[in-house]
Order: C-alpha cells, then sequence, then structure tokens
C-alpha cells in the first residue's frame, strides 16, 4: 500500500498529561505544542501530502474562561513566532490552512490567521491544515446552508456536491492520543473510511517514533472501501 495522502490528528491529553505531573493545564498545552512542532517536521519527511492537526474545538469552548484565555494566548504566541517567523526552515514550505467557523475569535487572532494564511498560500510544500474552532457536525450543517443558498433543489443534492463543499478532503489515516478510543466530532464525513489509530499515550508523549509506526501498520492494512 502506498503512502497515506491525508492523515488527520487528534491532539488530545494535554491537560492530563500536566495533571498527572503536578503540573498546571498551561504547562501541558505548551509541551503539545513542542509536540505538534516535532510531528510537522517529521510529517515532512515522511513524505505526507497533508496533514490535518485538531487543535480546538467546538465543544472546547465549555471549558473555563480562564483556561481558554491562556489557551488562547498560547496559540497566538505560536502563530506568531513559528508560522509568521519567514526564517523559520520548518514552515517555508509548508500551505497552512486553518479550518472551522471564526465567528467566536478574537479580532487579533483573526487578523494573524488571515496573514498566516495568505502568507503560505503559494508554497508547494505539504498542506497543513489547523482544525480551530471545528465541529465535525457544524461542518455537515454549514456545507448543507452554503448548498441550499446556492439554491439547490434536494433532490439534485448528491454525495459528490456535498463532498466538494467539505472543508477538507477525506482522511486516509486517523490517529488520536490521549488513551480515548472515539474521534470526538473530527470530521465524521471524512472520516468514512478512515483508517484509525487510538493511541494509549498523551499528545505531550507522542514522538517520531509512534508515528512512523502507525504509517508502517498502515501500510499492512487492506482497505477495501464495501467492496
Amino acid at each position: 500500500m502506498k503512502n497515506p495522502e491525508h492523515i488527520g490528528i487528534i491532539v488530545d491529553g494535554n491537560r492530563r498529561w500536566a495533571k498527572e505531573r503536578g503540573l498546571f493545564p498551561f504547562q501541558g498545552h505548551q509541551k503539545g505544542l513542542e509536540t505538534v512542532k516535532k510531528i510537522i517536521a517529521h510529517a515532512q519527511k515522511e513524505g505526507v501530502a497533508m496533514l490535518t492537526l485538531f487543535i480546538f474545538s467546538t465543544e472546547n469552548w465549555k471549558r473555563s474562561k480562564e483556561e481558554i484565555k491562556v489557551f488562547m494566548g498560547l496559540i497566538d504566541k505560536f502563530f506568531k513566532n513559528e508560522f509568521k517567523n519567514k526564517k523559520n526552515p520548518l514552515f517555508e514550505r509548508i500551505k497552512i490552512k486553518v479550518v472551522g467557523r471564526r465567528d467566536d475569535l478574537s479580532s487579533k487572532l483573526k487578523n494573524i490567521i488571515k496573514e498566516v494564511e495568505s502568507s503560505t498560500k503559494d508554497n508547494r510544500g505539504m498542506i497543513l491544515n489547523l482544525a480551530f474552532n471545528y465541529g465535525g457536525r457544524d461542518e455537515i450543517v454549514y456545507a448543507m446552508q452554503k448548498i441550499s443558498k446556492e439554491g439547490t433543489s434536494p433532490d439534485n443534492i448528491t454525495v459528490e456536491l456535498v463532498q466538494k463543499h467539505m472543508m477538507v478532503p477525506d482522511l486516509d489515516i486517523i490517529i488520536r492520543t490521549g488513551k480515548e478510543q472515539r474521534i470526538s466530532n473530527f470530521f465524521i464525513w471524512q472520516a468514512a473510511y478512515s483508517e484509525l489509530f487510538f493511541l494509549n499515550k498523551y499528545w505531550p508523549e507522542f514522538n517520531e517514533k509512534d508515528f512512523t509506526a502507525v504509517l508502517i501498520d498502515y501500510a499492512k492494512r487492506q482497505r477495501r472501501f464495501g467492496k
């Protein structure tokens, strides 16, 4: 089996990793962002065409206001120091796209996202999708709303048409860290035929060897797509 074209990762376990070590939640998120950088670099080396990371879900707004404020601050800093740094060789070839609703984001963060996407839109390396304020059900509702606004008759709505309105293409692999075994509203349309890998470790513990091990396991599987 050839290498997967599109890998999605549910980034989970930062807070529990921190709690088990007597640390604050934000320290877990800091460590998690370090892992994000390592895995992005490794995915490029492995020749992955598209990598999608689930960073913040629409359900995460249920957390405390203080934790959300701190997390958003970390994300803001991460975008500035990593994605906007033109001297950073890690991101000089990557095309970055942030998927999810931006209504609830601060104007400052929305502007940073817009700038990062604009400055990397012509890059021809790996495509990096960051699912931020994203929910799978929300995406499907949004797609159907767009189709309706286009004046499409219900009888003319097809799988292919809906597919065209999705934010990202189908996922070959979904990896979830955090010791949980569910996809938690992560691109549920695109996950229809994904190969699933649930890892018994938290995101800050996830490393390059784990990523490569998933690719090796994937290569041994037979994807039948219902045949």
